[in-house]
């Protein structure tokens, strides 16, 4: 149902057992080394750690940068959308999609030729494809049009132009819908934590979305729905590691504070809390506290305040610096007893939910209100309220009920890296954006620049998005 796998034999690449590259990809013990590097390479600070959280999260409406003034001034540009394309945290996002991509097309190329178990090949050839649709996804909600890679070019050339925005969503589309066909709707054992069908799908669905084909999106959600899915009962534990790949995990990136911290990230470090748990970045803003509803159970399962004990126990402190910031990430805290178990990182064992079965049922509502279908949509909407311990609600006017579908999807969804693509999406991100204070200028910074360092890389083939 999601990403790394639940043990540490799935995480490690043994370096005492290294092949020379000339001699990889022979066997089929070496396909599934390859695939589960590609799993693995998921938890590297690329994919989980400041470009994350600086390009994804930090520029919404959700965030602030958080830690101390000086700490890391740079993630202020993030904040206030003065940054340029020569911010590095821009290559560094890039240059970690990309690299998850020839992952994946190392896969595609050499597997096809190995002498191996053929349902197992047909498998791992669709978890590739699955993570291929998955990076160009984050690629073109980011940046726009990017190089499409379908290969590994056999002339070695990979200075290539970008392709369209709808080239580049053609292509992915393709991938997510190939990966479905192939891959299981569950596993068992130690394969757990790996794509499904139901991941492929989901992901198929929130694409749609983006796309604004309302169609797919209900018929693709309609689907995820009948593969055994359903909303876990308890949001704060919802994201507690004891709870991890739970029924309501559909794709998640598993961290392990395992022997030797060869499958732990820096992801729960970074935006732990400061000087207790970690580095106190992605401090969640006053303006996302405000949203929630009185009543709410999922503000103080989302939001950790200075001064609160948790349920486990802990008291949270400010740390030793008066500047620190009064409020972290609790979605990514973990207690005390665990937080540096086999003394790794803090917060080692914080996952990364990328999709939840609260995601589908929100895009299930959109699609149906979208699509005219008021009844359904408030049937979607309100078991996503009700587990946060909120009344039903009954508007059926489509505008009003769009707005309450877009506010559940901030509260539910908060400091998960959903809320500035999906303001994008929605057409408002200059609106809501400005209204705070950035700098945010409309046709500019709905996407981000092309890295100046690609730019140069390229000798110019890559062209720079417009306003940058």
């Amino acid at each position: 149902m999601a990403t790394i796998g639940c043990n540490d034999d799935f995480l490690e690449i043994p370096l005492e057992d290294a092949v020379p590259a000339e001699e990889f990809f022979a066997t089929q013990e070496h396909a599934l080394e390859a695939t589960n590097q590609m799993y693995a390479y998921q938890i590297e600070w690329f994919t989980s750690g400041f470009p994350y959280t600086g390009v994804l999260q930090i520029p919404s409406d959700d965030s602030d940068k958080g830690s101390n003034p000086g700490d890391a001034a740079f993630l202020n540009d993030f904040n206030n959308f003065t940054f340029n394309s020569s911010a590095f945290l821009f290559d560094n996002y890039w240059t970690g999609q990309f690299r998850g991509i020839n992952f994946a097309n190392q896969i595609l190329v050499n597997v096809p030729g190995i002498n191996m178990d053929e349902t197992l090949k047909t498998r791992l050839l669709a978890e590739a494809r699955f993570f291929r649709g998955y990076h160009y996804f984050n690629l073109v909600r980011a940046f726009g049009g990017v190089p499409i890679y379908d290969t590994l070019p056999e002339d070695g050339v990979y200075n290539i132009p970008r392709n369209s925005v709808d080239e580049v969503y053609d292509f992915l589309i393709a991938d997510l819908v190939a990966a479905a066909e192939d891959l299981p709707v569950s596993y068992s054992g130690e394969d757990i934590g790996r794509a499904t069908r139901g991941a492929a799908k989901g992901f198929l669905a929130k694409v749609y979305m983006y796309r604004g084909d309302w169609t797919q999106v209900l018929s693709l959600t309609e689907e995820v729905k009948g593969l055994g899915f359903d909303l876990f009962p308890d949001y704060y534990q919802l994201f507690r590691p004891e709870n991890e790949f739970n029924v309501e995990s559909i794709f998640e990136v598993q961290s392990i504070a395992d022997a030797g911290c060869l499958g732990d990230s820096q992801y729960g470090q970074h935006q732990g809390v400061r000087g207790q748990f970690g580095w106190g970045f992605n401090s969640p803003s006053e303006d996302l506290v405000n949203a929630y509803e009185p009543g709410d159970l999922r503000m103080d399962a989302t939001i950790l305040f200075v001064g609160e004990t948790t349920p486990e126990g802990d008291l949270i402190t400010a740390g030793n610096n008066p500047d620190n910031p009064t409020r972290y990430n609790q979605k990514v805290y973990i207690p005390e007893a665990q937080h540096r178990r086999n003394n790794c990182r803090q917060n080692a064992d914080a996952n990364l939910k990328i999709l939840r079965f609260a995601d589908i049922l929100l895009m299930n509502a959109e699609a149906n209100n979208e699509l005219g279908n008021a009844s359904a949509a408030l049937e979607s909407l309100n078991r996503i309220r009700n587990r946060a311990g909120l009344a039903d609600i009954s508007v059926t006017d489509q505008n009003d009920l769009r707005t309450a579908i877009w506010r559940e999807r901030r509260v539910e969804l908060a400091l998960e890296g959903d809320r500035f693509l999906d303001l994008v999406r929605q057409g408002r991100a200059g609106e809501v954006l400005k209204a705070h204070g950035t700098q945010f200028t409309d046709g500019v910074h709905e996407i981000f620049p092309i890295p100046q360092n690609q730019i140069n890389l390229s000798n110019g083939v890559l062209v720079q998005n417009p306003g940058y």
